[in-house]
């Protein structure tokens, strides 16, 4: 791992029985960046994440945080990271304020500053309000902010996030978003695992994307979305019932096979002559007596290179946006690059 260099995993492999959760996983972060971690359900990310902050020991490979071996070296990495992992850790006893100063003094801070650090974050997490009430009367949300809030007591070099604004309401997670992005310029390296594909697209400098145990592509989101190519035709039809005709009309004038979302009457294909592509569109679903409600262009966005790569789109569910089960094979790596989608 070079000086530049904050994470750093290679060969990664971890069974679990039968299942072989990691199978030779390569991960690489630069100091002060954010590397995402997408992927279906099962994946392989959250194992990944507990193989890092050292809660699981590799079955074969090497991994290093903040230059420290997480095999060799465990408490160094320990005091080097925040974690926040998918359920929120919090004492239902303590005040949230109780909460952070305990987590404060663990980590060896004196009683003022654990004091201030505390009050530092429920404000930033818009829980000052909250700060001196039981925990166990808070809402989801607010236990989830509190979690985080836990990771970031210690201003450790290094910040894993897994998942972690699942569960938040809109404002939770702006608010978790500027809170990462401020961490980010302050230097800290953040490790960020979401089902939320914008969140990556906002906030990850790189991003791999891990489908059965393997990084089956890794770059910056516009490289990731640069392996879709093309642009992207996109209607909604008036009538569920015309859904088929409109998708054989898409068919004959896209390149690939058309996506089709019956509950939205949203159809949508790759083409590669846009503009003569959606005059064609037009002309052909009017001769065909489909009535469009909408009809436009895009460009490819993170959420069609993650159906490319898993051969699944994500499901939109109450929670937000989360990936299902898929399965890929031979599929195409980027380039890593340094930025992302945070500028």
């Amino acid at each position: 791992m070079t000086s530049a260099t904050a994470i750093s995993a290679e060969s990664l492999v971890k069974t679990f029985g039968a299942n072989r959760a990691l199978d030779g996983v390569e991960l690489s972060a630069r100091k002060g960046r954010v590397l995402g971690l997408l992927g279906p359900n099962g994946a392989g990310k959250t194992t990944a994440v507990r193989i890092l902050t050292t809660l699981l020991r590799p079955d074969s490979g090497s991994a290093s945080v903040a230059g420290h071996d997480v095999l060799t070296e465990p408490n160094a990495v320990r005091r080097s990271i925040g974690l926040s992992g998918q359920y929120a850790a919090v004492d239902e006893n303590l005040t949230g304020r109780e909460n952070l100063y305990m987590v404060g003094r663990l980590y060896g801070m004196n009683r003022p500053d654990a004091r201030k650090r505390a009050g530092e974050l429920l404000d930033g997490f818009q829980l000052g309000e909250a700060g001196d009430r039981i925990a166990k009367g808070y809402s989801g949300g607010m236990r989830r902010r509190l979690d985080l809030a836990g990771a970031l007591v210690a201003r450790p070099p290094v910040v894993m996030l897994d998942e972690p604004t699942t569960g938040l309401d809109p404002r939770g997670r702006m608010d978790t978003w500027r809170l990462i992005a401020e961490l980010v310029d302050d230097g800290t390296t953040v490790l960020l695992t979401t089902q939320y594909l914008e969140e990556a697209d906002a906030l990850a400098d790189t991003i791999a994307v891990i489908d059965h145990g393997r990084v089956i592509a890794n770059g910056t989101s516009n490289e990731l979305k640069a392996l879709v190519g093309g642009e992207r035709l996109e209607l909604v039809v008036d009538e569920a019932a015309e859904m088929d005709t409109a998708a054989e009309v898409l068919a004959g004038i896209g390149t690939g096979t058309p996506r089709v979302d019956t509950q939205s009457r949203r159809l949508q294909v790759a083409v590669n002559d846009g503009s003569k592509s959606l005059v064609e569109a037009v002309r052909w679903l009017g001769e065909s007596g489909i009535e469009v409600h909408d009809v436009g262009l895009h460009r490819p966005t993170l959420d069609d290179a993650f159906l490319s790569l898993t051969g699944k789109p994500t499901e939109v569910s109450g929670n937000g946006a989360t990936a299902g089960a898929a399965g890929s094979e031979g599929l195409a790596t980027a380039e890593s690059g340094e930025r992302g989608g945070r500028q």
